[in-house]
């Protein structure tokens, strides 16, 4: 009986360990559980503009959000945040306030805002990749636009 006991233990400790084998970067393993703080990302390798990291700041100042990715594409700029567990009844709100400070602050940017958990997770993850030399420019901007797109089909 207590090799049985062992036999489902062991397989257990296995079942578990093997969920992390797939992973890419530790951000993004945690980027659901804890505050990552991923830098603003510019898809076409360029310096980061001060004004992306700007829009960074400015929608990080809001007390209702604890983490903001911004990816700065070519045709756009996409930014998704977590919002604080209380203030979830009021998501759409919240979505409305920051797109409508972001379009009067910067009138000739194209914004795409969400606060859907996975587009945070998918946006840390591009970040993630494009740390690599090896992760070329085009894919960067193809998977800037399928977030987009991704936005889009949520809404």
């Amino acid at each position: 009986m207590q090799n049985i006991y062992r036999a489902m233990a062991i397989a257990g400790i296995l079942l578990l360990s093997g969920c992390n084998v797939g992973q890419q970067g530790k951000d993004s393993q945690l980027a659901l559980v804890k505050t990552t703080n991923p830098k603003p990302i510019v898809t076409d390798g360029r310096r980061t503009p001060t004004w992306v990291e700007e829009i960074k700041r400015e929608v990080s100042s809001y007390p209702e959000l604890y983490d903001v990715a911004v990816v700065k594409g070519q045709e756009g700029t996409l930014v998704v945040y977590k919002v604080k567990h209380l203030h979830r009844f009021k998501m759409k709100q919240i979505e409305k306030d920051v797109t409508k400070f972001l379009e009067k602050k910067h009138p000739k940017e194209k914004f795409t805002v969400s606060s859907d958990y996975k587009i945070f997770l998918e946006a840390v993850r591009l970040d993630e990749k494009m740390k690599s030399p090896k992760f070329p420019k085009k894919k960067a901007e193809k998977r800037f636009k399928e977030l987009v797109k991704m936005t889009e089909d949520t809404k």
